[in-house]
């Protein structure tokens, strides 16, 4: 029986999945992902996850036919390695990836991904149509997506292709996003800026609110919480609602995808809050054919599942190039 793994490398956790050429499950293995001190730490913990899957899978690292990665950014793709991660301590500039796993499991057929990206391989690996062109967005902590276009997942020269929480909103950037560059869309609309945002609201219009707007644990769970009974709460959602908008219109305008699923925590918790209005009136700002917008068929596993495509189709999710 031919076996291939799937890693998703977060900024909490590090998840393994290993599976036969069917990408059915046959073991899998989930731990937290070391804050440090270095880089090599991580790497250490990547490999342990994937010897713990193969364990609970019954076979060897080394009987593994390929393996997929899908990894919080930036990438370096030419070094097979996370580069600066954004989400980790500053401590953690440099997680080598390719090389350690390529070596664990004596195999050259290891591919990486953005986590992104990994997310669209596995949405389209099991979608029903296998479409050709389809998009996975994530709002999460951050925003970012996934692309595939005319039947090729979109990486770029460098392997960061679809950050597309970083296309600029605002041109005023009364925002500034955590890359520190101004007016980025989720700079105003990811789990971890839309409390920021609110606060920044709360602070210039001098609203009155039941929400403790300035606490240090006020999160984008407390505005959705308060949806409907609060209505400084329905003004931050609403104005959050008119960026997404912008954000998707410019999405479906590059890339003309025939749907878009939607993952992370704050879409997936809020589908009502976050993606019903997105589709009423998407609509009105969209100048070409409009695309299915759904949320995520694989929930929290989209990214390992994806990678775990990734490992079976050659980078592709395309289920014509499965490997026997």
């Amino acid at each position: 029986m031919a076996t291939y793994a799937g890693v998703d490398l977060g900024a909490t956790y590090v998840r393994a999945i290993v599976g036969d050429e069917t990408g059915e499950e046959l073991g899998s293995h989930k731990q937290q992902t070391p804050q440090g001190p270095t880089g090599i730490k991580v790497t250490e913990a990547v490999l342990e996850t994937l010897r713990r899957a193969c364990e609970a899978a019954g076979v060897e690292p080394t009987d593994l036919r390929g393996v997929g990665i899908g990894s919080i950014g930036p990438l370096d793709l030419a070094d097979g390695a996370v580069e600066n991660p954004a989400n980790l301590p500053d401590s953690i500039d440099r997680i080598p990836l390719v090389g350690p796993i390529s070596n664990l499991a004596e195999t050259e057929d290891v591919y990486l991904h953005n986590d992104t990206i990994a997310g669209v391989i596995g949405e389209r690996f099991h979608s029903d149509r296998n479409p050709d062109s389809m998009v996975y967005m994530t709002i999460s902590t951050g925003i970012g997506a996934g692309v595939c276009v005319d039947g090729h997942v979109l990486s770029g020269w460098d392997g960061n292709a679809g950050e597309v929480g970083h296309i600029t909103l605002d041109p005023d950037g009364f925002m500034e996003c955590g890359c520190d560059k101004p007016g980025h869309w989720e700079a105003y609309c990811s789990g971890k800026n839309i409390p920021r945002y609110a606060k920044a609201l709360y602070e210039a219009e001098d609203w009155e609110t039941d929400l403790n707007v300035l606490d240090e644990d006020f999160s984008a769970v407390d505005i959705y919480e308060s949806a409907g009974e609060d209505e400084f709460a329905d003004y931050v959602i609403e104005r959050v609602t008119d960026w997404n908008i912008q954000g998707f219109a410019n999405v479906i305008h590059s890339y003309a995808p025939l749907v878009i699923y939607v993952g992370g925590s704050v879409a997936m918790h809020n589908e009502e809050l976050v993606l019903d209005p997105v589709r009423e009136r998407l609509k009105d700002h969209v100048f070409v054919n409009m695309p299915e917008i759904k949320l995520t068929t694989l929930g929290d596993d989209v990214v390992l599942r994806g990678a775990l495509a990734s490992a079976l189709t050659q980078g592709t999710g395309d289920r014509s190039r499965l490997r026997h």
